[in-house]
C-alpha cells in the first residue's frame, strides 16, 4: 500500500501485509481495517495497492480494500496484482491496455532501478531475498565469533575478579560502560569514512557492551540520519555476526536506522531478529508498535545527544 499527498501526488508512506494463505476473509477484512487507519492518521486521500501472488490469495484483500477505501472516501489510484513478470489491474478493464494476459514488465530494467542502484540501494525480487541480507553467520564464521564472544564475555569477567581482589568501590559495569561508549564511536567513525570492523574481537566486544542500556542509547542518540548508509552497513555487520544472545541491540539499532530511511520492511525484517532472540526486548517492541501505527520516517528524530543520555544515567544512579 502507497499512501501519495500533494504536491504532485508524491508517496508519503508505504506498507505492506503477509497475504493469508489459504484465503481467511476475517483476515483480509482486518487487512483493510488497519489500512485505512494508518492511512487516516496520515490524512491520506489516495492510494495505489499492489498485491504480489496468485489472484485466489491476492483477490479476497483487494476486495476487502476496495470496500474499506469506499466507506473511508479514500480514492485507489490503482489497484493491481503481479505475478511473473506480469500484472493486471482491477481498476482497468479496457484490453488495449490491460489484456487478460497481463502486462510483462522487467522491473530489473526499468529506470527507478537504476536509480535505486545509483542511491546505493538494491531492487530485491522478494522479501526472502530480503531476509538473507541478515542472515546470521555460519560454518568457520560463526564458531569464529563465538570463540571472540567467550573472550568479550570473560574480559567482563576479568573486570568483575579484579574489583574484587583490589578491594577497589565503584561499578565495574560502569567501566564496562565506558569502554563500550568509546567502541560505539570507534565504530560509528569508521563506517561513516567507508571501512568497517574486519576484527571478529571488536564486534564481540561491541555486542557484549551493547547489551549495557547506557551504551545501547548512546549509539541510539549518534544515529544521525545524515549518515544512515553507514550506520545500515555497521548494524548490518553486527546484527550477521553477534552470537545470537547479542542480536537484540544492533538489531533494533538497525530497525531504527532503516525506518529513519523509509526501509520499513528491512525494519520489520531487523525487528524480527531482534524479538527471535529475546520475545520481550522493549527497544523492538516499541519499534514493532510505532512502525505497525504507521507513522511516518519524519519522525524518527533524535530527542537527545549522547551528552544527554550520559547525563541522564548520571543522575538516575548505579544500576540504573
Amino acid at each position: 500500500m502507497l499512501g501519495l499527498a500533494p504536491p504532485r501526488a508524491r508517496v508519503k508512506l508505504g506498507f505492506r501485509y503477509d497475504l493469508p494463505d489459504p484465503p481467511d476473509v476475517a483476515v483480509a477484512e482486518e487487512i483493510a481495517g488497519h489500512a485505512m487507519a494508518v492511512l487516516a492518521r496520515q490524512r491520506i486521500t489516495t492510494a495505489i495497492l499492489i498485491g504480489y501472488g496468485a489472484g485466489h490469495l491476492v483477490t479476497p484483500v483487494a476486495d476487502a480494500l476496495r470496500a474499506a477505501a469506499g466507506s473511508a472516501r479514500l480514492s485507489l489510484r490503482e489497484v493491481m496484482r503481479v505475478e511473473d513478470g506480469r500484472y493486471w489491474s482491477y481498476l482497468c478493464h479496457d484490453p488495449a491496455c490491460c489484456p487478460a494476459a497481463g502486462v510483462p514488465y522487467d522491473s530489473f530494467a526499468h529506470p527507478a532501478a537504476a536509480a535505486l542502484v545509483t542511491a546505493g540501494l538494491a531492487a530485491y525480487p522478494d522479501r526472502e531475498s530480503m531476509v538473507r541480507t541478515l542472515a546470521p553467520a555460519t560454518g568457520a564464521a560463526a564458531e569464529s565469533m563465538a570463540r571472540a564472544t567467550d573472550r568479550a564475555r570473560a574480559r567482563v569477567a576479568a573486570l568483575l575478579a579484579e574489583q574484587r581482589r583490589s578491594g577497589r568501590s565503584g561499578d565495574v559495569l560502569q567501566l564496562v560502560a565506558e569502554d563500550g561508549r568509546r567502541a560505539v564511536s570507534e565504530a560509528i567513525g569508521a563506517y561513516r569514512a567507508g571501512g568497517r570492523l574486519a576484527d571478529d574481537d571488536k564486534v564481540a566486544w561491541l555486542s557484549v557492551a551493547l547489551t549495557d542500556l547506557r551504551v545501547r542509547d548512546d549509539a541510539w542518540a549518534r544515529m544521525d540520519p545524515d549518515y544512515n548508509e553507514a550506520h545500515r552497513r555497521l548494524w548490518t555487520d553486527i546484527v550477521r555476526r553477534a552470537s545470537r544472545a547479542y542480536v537484540p541491540a544492533p538489531a533494533s539499532l538497525l530497525a531504527f536506522t532503516a525506518w529513519q530511511a523509509g526501509e520499513g520492511t528491512l525494519a520489520n525484517i531487523a525487528i524480527e531478529r531482534a524479538l527471535d532472540a529475546d520475545p520481550q526486548y522493549s527497544m523492538a517492541l516499541l519499534l514493532s508498535d510505532v512502525i505497525d501505527a504507521g507513522v511516518p520516517p519524519s519522525e524518527a528524530r533524535l530527542p537527545m545527544t549522547p551528552e544527554d543520555v550520559a547525563e541522564s544515567y548520571a543522575q538516575a544512579g548505579p544500576g540504573s
